[in-house]
């Protein structure tokens, strides 16, 4: 299976290079994760409007929490093409803080801004018949957002190979990236089946606390979306060097 191959490759490839992960990428994700923190630290309140409650924000906490926000993106772009640059083009840190690559990363980001425009109108797309078909068959109905799920799951596994091509600085259009993984159908299903099952059973600790806002749950999260965005990226390098660069996963 494939599939499981090239996951599990890639938990290699992290645990492996755990020293040149944390190198690449911890001082980053504390950045990242300083939104979270904060927000833990100042929660909105509850306010009742038309019958409903609606957390609110007072502007001082909601600039900082936009700010947060948006060094977070930057701290994500910046791991993202390190870690694909340290795998692929054995772009080795040499202290706490990976080498900057700015056009790399903004190249990074207007790709995934395009993959993802280009996801959800597929999934809209997608959703029209799937929905009219559970229409007629009421039992499908809760079928649906999983249906809904998986396809864009897999539809960003085709085509994901343009993100580290963007780390790299090389060109690689959607086009481009759907004809190399082409007839690999059943292998990026699989994927998105193992990547799916994964992520639901690293979030029950938290869903069977009963108290996904407590201290615990937060130190939880932290630690487990630290390896979650590594391996992540990581599935990425492993697909853009199979695929691309004809990598063996074994």
């Amino acid at each position: 299976m494939k599939g499981l191959q090239i996951f599990t490759h890639s938990v290699r490839l992290v645990f492996s290079n755990l020293e040149n992960a944390l190198r690449v990428s911890l001082v980053l994700y504390l950045v990242q994760a300083a939104n979270s923190i904060f927000l833990y630290l100042n929660p909105p309140e509850m306010t009742e409007m038309a019958g409903t409650e609606f957390p609110v924000m007072d502007p001082g906490t909601a600039g900082s929490s936009l700010l947060l926000s948006i060094l977070a993106v930057i701290a994500s772009l910046w791991i993202a093409v390190a870690w694909h640059r340290f795998v692929l083009a054995e772009e080795y840190p040499t202290g706490w803080l990976p080498r900057w690559h700015g056009s790399n990363m903004l190249s990074y980001l207007g790709r995934s801004i395009l993959l993802g425009l280009f996801i959800a109108f597929a999934v809209v797309a997608a959703s029209i018949p799937i929905s009219l078909i559970a229409m007629v068959a009421p039992p499908l109905v809760a079928m649906v957002p999983f249906f809904m799920i998986g396809f864009g799951a897999y539809l960003f596994f085709r085509l994901s190979v343009m993100l580290p091509a963007a780390a790299l600085g090389e060109k690689l259009r959607l086009g481009e990236a759907w004809d190399a993984t082409k007839g690999e159908t059943g292998t990026l299903l699989t994927l998105t089946a193992i990547v799916v099952a994964a992520s639901i059973v690293v979030q029950l600790p938290t869903l069977l606390s009963g108290d996904a806002t407590s201290f615990i749950s937060l130190v939880y999260a932290l630690v487990v979306n630290w390896f979650a965005t590594v391996i992540g990226i990581s599935l990425l390098t492993t697909l853009y060097g199979h695929f691309i660069e004809k990598r063996p996963i074994d």
